[in-house]
């Protein structure tokens, strides 16, 4: 089992919040995509103090109950007299217990609410506004259906919306962190590994845990582990976002394929599908959380030149080659589609290598503004560019895998027109390969 790694500023704020709650009552809900390690962080941080853990299961609402009331009895050894059949029941019962011992609740998928008995939101708030005056309770409300945890509370026409007193969207191991495991399990790893680890877990403590757990770490190693039978990777990227976009998944799988093949802009996906995809690719970036829009240096906001890319690394490559050949991969040739993944090997990482070095500079704290550049044709493109207003400093950067490719020389002819508008920065030019990892 993979040892609890980071997490420092998550759990120090989960503590402080903790802290709190001792004199009024906290109710903080906590999302993050499926596998991120949400579960591990909350029994990791409160697995010492008075805390109850409740998962919503799909069953219905009396046997969950059921369930819920044994939890309490064995978490808190409380004696409950009578049976709790409702949520509201269950509920009351906390917010009334914790009215003379603190006490952490948490409630893990709580989303699933929704398809069990929905008027359990409206439910809830009656019983917390009722009671959150008088209880020491450190409500922890838990979700990796993004969408629907971001409606529950953030939608003004829903009954929890402003009753949350903090938020935590957790996200993926930072670059620091990945090495810091990488060299724990595996010190002589490579400029290669780390790449290939980077790219097929994205820091996602899950995919981190079975690639440990596998002791695949080699780009290699890694690549079989992802193409063996059984493999839970094979259906990962339908298992994650299914329960997010219901019965229009086709669409939305489609785009996510298009733009993890390299059609990254919204003109070259609607050639391809011949469909206008505007509320699609909204929803994507806004309700979703799963792409991000990309443009180019010093472009205006209204501007048109917008491309698309994938923020998950992981899903990036499931779309690009599980989902794209999934014809491959229903009849068991896993063979077929591993010798694509070695073939376009080279190219895809290159993509990746840039994107660690973008996410490296954005870990450091050190810039204001961190962004490609392209123009109006979609060429003359610089990979990064880094900017510091206060201390005036501006860094162009060539990445590429291979350090003998880089040219300095290139890369200032390509910045050219930006030097007369930051006459009075310091400017530097960087080359960036896999041996600066």
């Amino acid at each position: 089992m993979l040892k609890f790694y980071n997490r420092e500023n998550e759990s120090s704020m989960l503590r402080n919040i903790e802290q709190k709650s001792q004199e009024t009552a906290q109710m903080t809900f906590v999302v993050g995509r499926r596998r991120i390690g949400k579960t591990a962080l909350l029994n990791e941080v409160f697995k010492d103090g008075n805390s109850v853990y409740l998962f919503v299961a799909k069953k219905s609402e009396t046997l969950l109950c059921d369930e819920f009331t044994e939890v309490i009895k064995q978490s808190i050894g409380v004696e409950i007299y009578g049976q709790l059949r409702s949520f509201k029941a269950v509920f009351g019962f906390l917010m009334q217990y914790a009215q003379t011992k603190q006490l952490t609740l948490m409630i893990d998928e709580f989303q699933e609410f929704q398809t069990i008995n929905s008027s359990i939101y409206s439910e809830m708030q009656s019983v917390w506004d009722s009671q959150k005056n008088v209880s020491k309770i450190n409500l922890v409300l838990c979700g990796s259906v993004y969408s629907m945890m971001k409606k529950i509370f953030e939608h003004s026409k829903e009954p929890l919306f402003g009753r949350a007193t903090a938020r935590l969207h957790l996200q993926p191991f930072t670059i620091t962190t990945l090495k810091e495991i990488v060299n724990d399990y595996y010190p002589q790893y490579t400029h290669e590994d780390l790449l290939a680890f980077y790219i097929f877990t994205g820091g996602v403590a899950k995919y981190v845990e079975l690639l440990v757990a596998a002791k695949a770490f080699s780009k290699a190693q890694i690549i079989k582990e992802v193409f063996a039978e059984n493999s839970l990777f094979l259906h990962e990227g339908r298992n994650v976002l299914i329960d997010e976009f219901g019965k229009d998944y086709g669409n939305y799988f489609s785009i996510l394929m298009l733009i993890a093949s390299s059609k990254t802009s919204r003109s070259e996906m609607e050639s391809v599908m011949n469909n206008s995809l505007g509320g699609f690719l909204d929803k994507l970036e806004n309700e979703y959380g799963l792409i991000t829009k990309v443009r180019p240096f010093l472009a205006k906001s209204t501007g048109k030149s917008v491309k698309y890319r994938i923020e998950d690394n992981f899903l990036n490559f499931w779309f690009r080659f599980i989902y794209k050949y999934k014809s491959a991969i229903e009849i068991g040739n896993l063979d077929y589609v591993r010798s694509i993944v070695e073939r376009d090997y080279d190219v895809y990482s290159g993509i990746f290598l840039e994107k660690y070095f973008r996410t490296k500079l954005i870990e450091s704290k050190q810039f204001s503004q961190i962004a490609n550049y392209w123009d109006n044709k979609g060429e003359n493109e610089i990979d990064i560019i880094a900017v510091n207003d206060m201390q005036k400093q501006l860094c162009f950067f060539e990445v590429k895998r291979n350090k003998n490719r880089i040219s300095i020389a290139n890369l200032k002819k390509k910045a050219h027109s930006f030097a007369s508008k930051y006459a009075d920065y310091a400017i530097e030019y960087k080359g960036l390969s896999i041996e600066d990892m």
